[in-house]
């Protein structure tokens, strides 16, 4: 799938605009936020010249930031000879197709930016499909720009360039096609995965989801836990496809464990709903695994977004606060008030057997309060790998 923003070697003069807007939380570290912002763009492998920080009082409906703060960008792109403006924030197409006019420059915002890496990051049918369906749910809006150019024989989708006389109602049309075919697709894959719990649910089998904030180190606690090899890189949305182990404790099977897809603020929307189907197992787990990442300053506006997208997708279970990291911090008493405001919770490293004990623990003695008479059938075959 080609990704939608384009390669490094395509944007020689890039600008980031990073957006203190007035509906940020107050708990938020803006050096942080920032720091994040650019770890988006080199996640998607793109290099940029500048960064512009601007704090907003108000948004404007035509351009986002007020026209002095434009005015301000524009002679920086016309000094930098920018060809690439990106924002930090989430765009209205009115406002993408007005600042592109002003600018004189591409323009990618948070959607475009968040999209692209999930094209990138996405490995399995699955995962790519739930992507491209993202992708042509944003070229709806779209449509009536300077026109799109999409390849049904490789399912490439480009947002610049294309078919100049192609006519609206064509497009939208093969969009809406697209669309019905990778959902189709989708289907197959969630009748398997449908199967799967209800031999699980049968067989009355425990089922712990790992979620949090993406880079918390989900993936490293399914290693950790499980022995397995998932990809688990220091990077924003290192994995996206749903992965689930058998979960043995001190030579007892205890259930299986999830790990999910990490959020991120303002999240957009249509790739929450393109991923809802895989999200959906969060419905039936018996126990969320809250993972946070103690060596971000900004980890309890971290929580504050998981419960958010937790309650977008109307899921209200059973949760433990798991603080990952602890091995990178000098001085957890320092930190113990403000944890003991989250619980239950249990702080771990995945760094040694040692580190993650106190998680292990924690789940074995719950699964024996919880389901104390639960027998899991030893011989039961879950898809170890979610991925297919």
């Amino acid at each position: 799938m080609t990704r939608i923003a384009k390669s490094t070697t395509e944007h020689q003069n890039v600008l980031l605009v990073a957006i203190q807007a007035p509906y940020h939380h107050k708990n938020v570290d803006w050096p942080s936020y920032v720091e994040e912002f650019k770890n988006l763009v080199t996640s998607c492998g793109m290099e940029y010249q500048h960064v512009e920080e601007i704090k907003l009082r108000e948004i404007d409906p035509g351009y986002f930031i007020t026209k002095g703060k434009l005015e301000e960008i524009s002679k920086i792109c016309e000094e930098l000879k920018i060809e690439t403006v990106i924002f930090s924030e989430i765009l209205s197409v009115k406002q993408e197709r007005n600042l592109e006019d002003f600018l004189k420059a591409d323009v990618i915002d948070r959607t475009r930016l968040i999209l692209d890496i999930f094209a990138l990051s996405a490995i399995t049918a699955e995962g790519k499909a739930q992507v491209q369906i993202a992708y042509f749910e944003f070229l709806r809006t779209r449509v009536s720009g300077k026109g799109i150019e999409m390849s049904q024989q490789a399912g490439i989708v480009g947002i610049r360039g294309g078919f100049g006389e192609t006519a609206k109602e064509k497009e939208l049309r093969h969009i809406h096609n697209e669309i019905e075919k990778l959902k189709a697709t989708l289907d197959k894959v969630h009748a398997t995965r449908e199967t799967q719990r209800k031999h699980r649910l049968k067989s009355q089998e425990v089922l712990f989801c790992l979620i949090g904030y993406t880079n918390a180190g989900k993936s490293s606690i399914l290693n950790a836990l499980t022995k397995s090899n998932v990809l688990a890189e220091d990077k924003l949305f290192a994995t996206l496809d749903t992965t689930t182990r058998k979960l043995y404790i001190n030579n007892q099977k205890v259930g299986v464990l999830s790990d999910t897809v990490g959020f991120i603020q303002q999240l957009p929307t249509r790739l929450i709903e393109a991923f809802k189907s895989t999200l959906s197992e969060l419905q039936y787990a018996n126990l969320l695994l809250q993972v946070i990442d103690l060596t971000d300053v900004n980890w309890q506006a971290h929580i504050d977004v998981v419960h958010q997208i937790l309650a977008e997708l109307k899921v209200d279970k059973p949760l433990v606060y798991v603080f990952n990291k602890s091995d990178k911090i000098e001085n957890l008493t320092e930190m113990q008030s403000a944890l003991d405001r989250y619980q239950p919770h249990v702080v771990m490293s995945t760094k040694s057997k040692e580190g993650v004990e106190p998680l292990a623990n924690y789940l074995l003695t719950w699964r024996k309060e919880h389901f104390p008479s639960t027998n899991p059938e030893e011989n039961f075959e879950e898809n170890s790998d979610e991925q297919a």
